[in-house]
């Protein structure tokens, strides 16, 4: 009986995941787990985007415990002439009657009826449909279109251009990602980061890379974070203090019918015009929608609240749950990263360039520092334009001014990525 015992005991030990770490793949288990502390410890100690950068290092953690088995794909176990042989069930053809009729490779093979056994997947991989199929990050943006207000972007449309030109280092770092050796479907993914929008990033990359979506999305929720620390210096090296201390008139009010007509306005020609951005733009316009009309309330509510707590939720641990070890401790990731900064900063130097311009040809009525705010980080990147701004002249109120450029990059990052989806979707 002591024997059974002392085997048993055995047997549960060398079954257990501690058993599993004294392996290479359990030390880069190891080296994921104290990433994802890194990331916990960043959102808790520092500030740094804690709605989803607490998630996603926690859904990191879970996913790198050996056979956790979170993220297990369900399979069917069939038993063919005797043999036992697995599939996974996303890759398997059947005939009309239900039976198998071909492997993994297409070729014809011939089961034995009734004689499946279905293997349930983990838990994280049927949370993780949600990013897979396009489904949450849409309604992140209907909870954005609630808590946004338009009405600076319908005051000042020239505005538009500005959140446009951001959307520069998009493309541009693109271009270099293919240069470098990234496949089109990897630089596009890669290249969104430069919008400075999560649920963007996370958009484009679940459609064309979802290989790279765990180090593309902690990368673009860590610049969103460092925003306030990345955007200074570079608003500040491009443009005089001149410049910097232009005082802007205020802006015109804005009527409850325009504010009703924009959302509908802006979702038929986006939508018309590049048909694979509807997805996000509709749901943002929606959301926006909802908040002007004024008689939907509890609709309003529900979407800022509730359904953009749930949907953070599975959003961030899911997208956390793709960093394995094996598709994150790798160069790639290092090169990702470093683009991912590059297209930041590229785009908001393209924003603040592009308020020079308009500073120049206004006669020096436009402060170029509301370029910055172009990028999609809604609404810190327009909070750092009136700091900086401030610190130049203290009576200086450049926010409602940057958030035109602000929440037309939140446009303009969807029209990106619809863009970029269509080419190479």
């Amino acid at each position: 009986m002591f024997d059974i015992f002392i085997q048993t005991i055995k047997d549960l030990l060398f079954d257990s995941g501690f058993a599993q770490l004294g392996s290479i793949d359990g030390l880069k288990s190891l080296i994921m787990i104290g990433i994802a502390c890194v990331c916990i410890y960043a959102a808790i100690a520092k500030g740094y985007e804690p709605l989803l950068l607490l998630p996603i290092g926690f859904g990191m953690l879970l996913v790198n415990i050996p056979l956790s088995g979170l993220m297990d794909y369900p399979t069917m176990v069939l038993e063919p002439m005797g043999e036992t042989v697995k599939h996974f069930p996303e890759i398997v053809l059947r005939d009309i009657d239900g039976n198998i009729i071909t492997d993994a490779a297409g070729n014809a093979i011939q089961f034995y009826q009734n004689t499946e056994k279905t293997v349930t997947g983990g838990l994280l991989y049927y949370l993780y449909q949600g990013v897979k199929l396009g489904i949450y990050p849409p309604l992140i943006f209907l909870g954005i279109g609630t808590m946004t207000d338009f009405g600076p972007l319908i005051a000042n449309p020239k505005s538009l251009l500005l959140g446009a030109a951001a959307q520069a280092g998009i493309f541009l770092t693109f271009i270099g990602a293919v240069v470098l050796g990234f496949s089109y479907n990897e630089a596009a993914s890669i290249a969104i980061i430069g919008g400075a929008d999560g649920p963007t990033a996370i958009y484009t990359t679940g459609k064309l890379a979802p290989d790279l979506l765990g180090p593309i999305a902690v990368a673009a929720y860590s610049y969103m974070a460092l925003v306030p620390v990345i955007q200074p210096p570079i608003m500040k090296l491009l443009t005089t203090k001149k410049e910097r201390s232009v005082v802007m008139q205020q802006l015109r009010p804005v009527s409850r019918v325009e504010k009703l007509i924009f959302p509908i306005a802006v979702t038929l020609i986006v939508s018309l015009l590049v048909p694979s951005s509807a997805p996000l733009i509709g749901m943002l316009m929606l959301g926006n929608l909802f908040r002007e009309s004024g008689v939907v309330d509890r609709l309003v509510k529900t979407a800022q609240n509730e359904l953009m707590n749930i949907i953070t939720i599975f959003l961030g641990v899911t997208v956390g749950a793709t960093a394995t070890a094996e598709k994150f401790l790798t160069f790639q990731t290092l090169g990702i990263v470093a683009l991912g900064l590059i297209a930041f900063c590229v785009g908001t130097a393209c924003g603040v360039l592009f308020g020079k311009l308009m500073y120049l040809v206004t006669g020096g009525k436009v402060n170029p520092l509301i370029g910055s705010a172009g990028v999609s980080a809604v609404p810190m990147a327009a909070r750092v334009s009136q700091k900086v701004g401030q610190k130049e002249v203290p009576t200086n109120f450049l926010l409602m001014h940057a958030m035109g450029p602000n929440v037309a990059g939140v446009i303009g990052s969807a029209v990106a990525a619809g863009i970029l989806i269509s080419a190479f979707g």
